[in-house]
């Protein structure tokens, strides 16, 4: 991929053409490592979200609302481990892009998709869980496995069309605009006019993260409420009816998907800030930093579902020890020590 000119030290992207990027040189042991690592981590990427994908789809069970939006999150973050971070690394380890102009453009359409997809599934969470809180006896009537699905698919065509929109209306696929600003051969520039900029802004920045924390700043008040009730109906010795058990459950609930909301705000949000400052303020470590904790986040996730949910972690068993290819294994209850609605 890379040749070593007549002098032995500068070596370029493509050697033939006057205007290639210079390729940066390393040893061969730090390319072992570089690509070993980023190999490992895609493949378990790529596993561990298949594992997710696999067991809410085999196990009937777990075929709720709720988890349906788990899903969708799953699958964007198994796209993920399968093709952005084997290009991403490298990208990272060549410092050279081989991959074509037209390529660029839509390796950013899917770099954007899944940044809104994220983003806007998160927003469905916060949504769903807001309802269940509010409404826990009546949440089965409001929220079906239709309207979830309706809304899946309405988030994913969303998306598409505007990532693909965005990187169209900035003439990613048209090499003369990159020539014209100087950039080199075997670079993918990401190139923003101010007007996309701001719309982008809002669009796929500020307002899904504003609703995100006003539906959750709501949720944990309702909870703190609701909270409050129950601890003084335990404390007048009264028993709980099945409407009290019932919020205990979705605040329950309700925790768990706030953390892992949480925890892809905390990786994505700073990613796109570094984005909205033109790749020009933040040195490129702290840049390479930002980006591969959002990449990671991906392979982070399935670990936080097994740890907050035992329902996971028995679906898992039942993957590995290819329990699932037993005649009926998907009727299996897989909520023996847990409510069906975590």
């Amino acid at each position: 991929m890379a040749y070593k000119t007549e002098d032995h030290e500068t070596q370029y992207c493509f050697p033939a053409i006057n205007s290639s990027c210079i390729k940066t040189k390393r040893s061969t042991y730090e390319y072992n490592i570089m690509y070993v690592f980023f190999s490992l981590l895609s493949v378990w990427t790529v596993f561990m979200n298949l594992l997710v994908i696999i067991s809410i789809s085999h196990f009937k069970k777990l075929h709720t609302p709720t988890n349906m939006l788990i899903l969708s999150l799953a699958v964007s973050d198994l796209f993920i481990g399968l093709i952005a971070i084997p290009i991403e690394a490298i990208k990272l380890i060549e410092m050279c892009w081989y991959f074509g102009d037209i390529f660029c453009g839509l390796f950013v359409i899917f770099l954007g998709l899944f940044l809104s997809l994220s983003l806007s599934t998160s927003v469905l969470i916060a949504l769903d869980r807001l309802i269940a809180v509010n409404y826990p006896l009546l949440y089965t009537q409001k929220i079906t496995m239709t309207k979830s699905l309706v809304a899946v698919f309405l988030s994913w065509f969303y998306s598409s069309a505007y990532n693909t929109s965005f990187v169209v209306g900035n003439g990613y696929f048209d090499p003369n605009t990159l020539k014209s600003l100087g950039v080199c051969y075997g670079e993918c520039t990401f190139i923003i006019s101010f007007g996309w900029r701001l719309i982008d802004l809002f669009v796929t920045f500020l307002f899904p993260c504003i609703t995100i924390i006003i539906l959750y700043m709501k949720i944990f008040y309702v909870v703190h409420q609701q909270v409050k009730i129950i601890n003084s109906l335990v404390k007048r010795g009264k028993h709980l009816t099945e409407g009290s058990v019932k919020r205990k459950t979705e605040h329950k609930a309700a925790l768990t998907l706030g953390i892992i909301v949480a925890i892809h705000l905390l990786c994505y949000i700073p990613v796109y800030i570094f984005s909205l400052t033109g790749n020009t303020v933040i040195p490129e470590t702290t840049a390479n930093f930002l980006t591969w904790t959002m990449y990671m986040n991906s392979s982070v996730n399935p670990l936080v579902y097994a740890f907050f949910y035992p329902w996971f972690r028995k679906a898992l068993k039942h993957i590995i020890t290819l329990k699932i290819f037993r005649p009926a294994s998907s009727l299996v209850d897989i909520f023996t020590t847990v409510p069906a609605s975590v």
